[in-house]
């Protein structure tokens, strides 16, 4: 297992992160996304996760599995073992069969990894099962040792979200790991949220950013990191660069990779 921690933020230009893997040439949420995000150079991988009705863990974005998978229902009605019958892969066009992913296999290959990654882990909200799902990514963090961090900018974990409730209960139980905050323009401009939930980056999604390129400004000047999402598109991508984003979130972490390397800083 990869032990350095690493700070992955690159001078001059923001890191890569790979949103879902990377999800535009592999079905999202994959092992095999995540392994082709990491083989292509990705400094950081992106997944959400939600609780299935035993109270695993999954990687799954949608509060049903139809769009992704080869059946139907809602996930947290459903068990880890359900789950795991279904295929998770051949809905893609570059796809094949592929089981559920739990957060647990996917931080094994962060860690494992031999280089440093870090992995951006969004809960999501509302749902059922409520702050129980910050209260288990932290005991699956505790258990990797990936909880207490030395420094925020040396953390193989952050995790993100829109609920600011839930970026509290991240901040009150593992002060040292970072959080994002993501949300709408007039959220992350006033600052009043992320201060008070003590989140360590602000998350636009790169149509805010386009209109308010301030944010990363004023975001740096309180201390916090930028993490913009979803970035896929050349012109964004220089944007970002521009305007001091840390983080850029894209399904296309090769492309966006040469396009960092070509542009002058």
């Amino acid at each position: 297992m990869a032990q350095d921690p690493g700070d992955i933020r690159r001078p001059g230009r923001p890191a890569v992160v790979a949103h879902r893997g990377a999800s535009a040439d592999r079905p999202e949420h994959t092992i095999g996304a995540y392994e082709l995000a990491l083989a292509q150079g990705a400094e950081g991988l992106e997944c959400d996760v939600r609780l299935t009705r035993d109270r695993r863990l999954v990687c799954i974005h949608d509060r049903t599995v139809d769009r992704t998978s080869s059946g139907t229902g809602v996930v947290s009605e459903m068990t880890l073992a359900q789950l795991q019958e279904l295929d998770f892969g051949s809905w893609h066009p570059h796809g094949r069969p592929a089981t559920v992913l739990t957060l647990a296999e996917l931080i094994t290959l962060t860690l494992d990894h031999d280089r440093p990654a870090r992995l951006f882990i969004e809960t999501k909200h509302p749902v059922r099962y409520g702050g129980q799902v910050e209260d288990l990514v932290l005991e699956e963090l505790k258990r990797f040792k990936v909880a207490s961090p030395p420094s925020v900018d040396h953390s193989r974990a952050v995790v993100i979200s829109f609920s600011t409730v839930g970026m509290w209960r991240i901040r009150r139980q593992a002060p040292m790991l970072p959080t994002v905050l993501l949300g709408d323009a007039a959220t992350l401009l006033r600052g009043v949220a992320a201060t008070s939930v003590g989140a360590t980056a602000v998350g636009p999604s790169i149509a805010m950013l386009r209109d308010r390129p301030e944010i990363a400004t004023r975001a740096a000047m309180s201390g916090r990191a930028t993490y913009c999402w979803t970035v896929d598109e050349r012109t964004d991508v220089t944007h970002c660069a521009r305007y001091g984003v840390d983080f850029v979130a894209t399904n296309h972490p090769d492309r966006v990779l040469r396009w960092l390397e070509s542009t002058p800083s």
